[in-house]
């Protein structure tokens, strides 16, 4: 959905010269693809992000490896994602009623030290020999609670270091800052895993959350974009959910990334099953594997950042295509044609997470935008406890080739429903007005006169 001043306006004949000008007080020069590095707080912010990305992705290969490596089972592999993400399954509305009521850099700052310090925890039981599966559960499941909090925080304070005009942009590179500490990340853990073990890479993880609460402390907070602070009071979260329900705009995406998230993304399950099981190979190949999607993650990102809006057609068929994608690497024959695969998967996976992403939060009033990001991140990374377990089962039941179909036919089937609701809805599309000097979108329903002057109207599927 386009909703910023950026979105092309229906422009007037000039009767001097014929030529078709652009009404300035609706349209924007395209800004650039890093246009929100512009920004210091910002800059600092992805600095930090950048460094502790990097050592967050080490600890993700370690981890799985370690895991898989002490047990064996694919399934186990699932229960740790679960663990990570039960947290955001059970309490990722309460993280977000926080994220609204309190400053969101201090929260910031609590939420990173303490991610910082399971890093370290995990080490210390890795390197001392001492660590049993149980201890990994433990400090996946602390993990989560932490990221309970920051995740609706980190992804509502954007706003408050950019602004609105640069919230699209700055979302892109969010994804992009991800996806290239995924291309680092993975190598390096490859090496540190193959040379010394797992426990130098948990290390170097623990160590890596020094930049962000750095860079948060040298933000400049009256640079900062003021949002007015929700005061506690009760029916907060009630209020968030009947707020989204009556919104067609926010509850279509959050229920497609909540399919794709819950059946679609569990890679850390079948990556390690087609290494260790399928190709009969080590922890460098997973660390391959992984870069692989990262690159074409960090691809789509970057698109995604000189994209002028977010449309829910390009969010349903980029889902329909990651399906497709994803069937067909489960039935690849050979090494290099699923190793070929991965890039577009990581492309297209990174494509639906940023334009929902984005989508959502452009269309929230700043008020409500914690609690309804902390819904979205509750929907798309909440149900990884169900999904995980399930499809872990079904991998080590079947065989890894199955389960990833498995994950592909769910995606694909998702997109097409949401697809064909939407299009039975054809009497819907998207109206946003942008005489009223903030940003506004509704759907409304299709009528045969045209649109007022001032707004512009995109079709169900934009």
């Amino acid at each position: 959905m386009s909703t910023g001043s950026g979105a092309d306006s229906a422009p007037a004949p000039n009767p001097q010269d014929g030529t078709v000008p652009r009404d300035p007080t609706l349209t924007a020069p395209r800004k650039g693809t890093f246009s929100s590095l512009r920004i210091r707080n910002y800059r600092l912010f992805a600095t930090g992000q950048m460094v502790s990305n990097t050592g967050t992705w080490m600890q993700r290969i370690a981890q799985d490896w370690l895991v898989l490596s002490l047990t064996g089972s694919s399934a186990a592999v699932g229960i740790t994602t679960a663990l990570q993400f039960l947290p955001m399954l059970l309490f990722g509305l309460y993280g977000g009623v926080i994220a609204d009521r309190f400053a969101k850099r201090r929260l910031l700052l609590l939420t990173q030290s303490a991610m910082g310090l399971t890093g370290l925890a995990l080490a210390a039981l890795t390197l001392s020999g001492q660590v049993q599966v149980w201890h990994v559960y433990l400090v996946a499941f602390v993990l989560g609670l932490a990221t309970v909090v920051d995740n609706p925080a980190r992804q509502a304070f954007v706003s408050e270091m950019v602004g609105q005009d640069e919230l699209r942009n700055a979302v892109s590179l969010n994804s992009a800052n991800f996806q290239s500490a995924r291309l680092i990340g993975p190598a390096v853990a490859g090496v540190l895993i193959t040379a010394f073990g797992s426990g130098w890479a948990f290390l170097l993880n623990g160590l890596s959350f020094v930049a962000p609460v750095v860079g948060l402390l040298m933000m400049r907070t009256a640079e900062l974009h003021k949002v007015e602070r929700v005061p506690r009071s009760k029916g907060q979260l009630r209020e968030g959910l009947r707020y989204v329900s009556g919104r067609p705009d926010l509850v279509w995406p959050i229920v497609l990334v909540g399919f794709i998230g819950t059946f679609g993304f569990n890679f850390p399950i079948w990556l390690t099953a087609f290494v260790y099981h399928v190709f009969h190979q080590g922890a460098g190949t997973y660390a391959l594997f992984n870069g692989l999607m990262a690159a074409g993650s960090l691809i789509g990102a970057l698109l995604a950042a000189r994209r002028a809006g977010s449309r829910l057609r390009l969010l349903v068929g980029a889902a329909a295509l990651f399906g497709v994608l994803e069937i067909t690497a489960a039935l690849a024959p050979s090494f290099w044609i699923f190793a070929a695969l991965l890039a577009p998967i990581g492309m297209v996976g990174l494509t639906i997470n940023v334009t929902a992403n984005s989508s959502v939060q452009l269309a929230t009033d700043p008020l409500m935008r914690g609690r309804v990001m902390s819904l979205f991140m509750m929907v798309f990374m909440g149900g990884t406890p169900l999904g995980a377990p399930l499809v872990g089962w079904v991998t080590d039941a079947y065989g890894a080739r199955v389960g990833f179909l498995a994950g592909g036919v769910v995606s694909l089937a998702a997109a097409t429903l949401i697809g064909l609701v939407l299009a039975r809805t054809g009497g819907l599309r998207l109206k946003i007005d942008l005489r009223r000097g903030h940003r506004h979108v509704d759907f409304v329903p299709r009528a045969a006169h045209s649109a007022p002057p001032g707004e512009k109207e995109l079709s169900p599927a934009a």
